[in-house]
């Protein structure tokens, strides 16, 4: 389900679900989340990078027949708060932390890999916070990360279209920093991409990736029980069991 490498001063981590499109069930986040914990503490790493398996979809988002169940306004805010401290576990972590996205980044996916603090991808992945066609709200801080990205404007824009971003274009939002080059593998191109994290002294990338989280911490702060409650609210609502129930009617 989830596969630890370690090389160098480098963690990799990768999302074997590829059967699932590496769907998100509430166990895979848990066991994302514990990797980080267990390694925030090593001093000798300068990066992490989270990928998955497959050449189809880095994340489909949650695991909806998972999450069918949840249906109380309690156990969707302990859903919620599971997954977020999941990927809160990602956004605290002491060295740089790339997504390399090796498919399509949907929903909870996308909200995924903006934990991240840095995105890579192939010319062929789309981006997308598909939430509002089920009739929901990002649940584990995606939309604050989004908002931090490109301001409100344009965050909620993306919100409210609720449609898959090609790599090109999510490059000039500033959502990707590099598409890796039809002649280049996704490893050359992740490689040549952290080569330069890999040059600089460990204390040198903790003192900025430090700069960097404080930023993004107290946007979260200030954000998180707003987000829970809109999250909290669409999903006990009959718009948004109506649309599940279309998204898991057999085809």
């Amino acid at each position: 389900m989830l596969l630890t490498e370690r090389s160098g001063a480098t963690l990799r981590l990768t999302i074997n679900r590829p059967d699932k499109r590496n769907a998100l069930s509430l166990e895979l986040l848990d066991r994302i989340g514990s990797a980080f914990a267990q390694h925030a503490a090593d001093a000798t790493l300068k990066c992490v990078v989270l990928t998955a398996s497959g050449d189809r979809c880095f994340a489909a988002g949650g695991d909806l027949r998972e999450l069918e169940a949840v249906r109380s306004e309690a156990d969707t805010l302990a859903m919620s708060r599971r997954a977020r401290a999941a990927l809160e576990q990602i956004r605290r972590f002491p060295v740089p932390v790339v997504a390399v996205l090796n498919g399509h980044a949907l929903g909870g996916g996308a909200e995924l890999a903006m934990a991240c603090d840095m995105r890579i991808a192939t010319a062929k992945t789309e981006l997308g916070f598909l939430q509002a066609q089920l009739n929901v709200t990002t649940a584990w801080g995606g939309g604050i990360d989004l908002l931090a990205a490109l301001g409100p404007a344009r965050a909620l824009q993306i919100l409210l279209e609720a449609r898959r971003i090609p790599a090109a274009e999510a490059l000039q939002l500033g959502l990707l920093q590099r598409i890796c080059a039809a002649d280049e593998s996704l490893d050359d191109c992740t490689a040549g991409f952290i080569a330069p994290f890999l040059e600089r002294p460990v204390q040198v990338l903790r003192a900025f990736k430090a700069l960097a989280l404080d930023s993004r911490r107290a946007l979260h702060e200030r954000l998180t029980s707003q987000e829970e409650q809109g999250f909290t609210g669409t999903w006990i609502h009959a718009d948004h069991w109506a649309a599940a129930e279309k998204a898991l009617a057999p085809r």
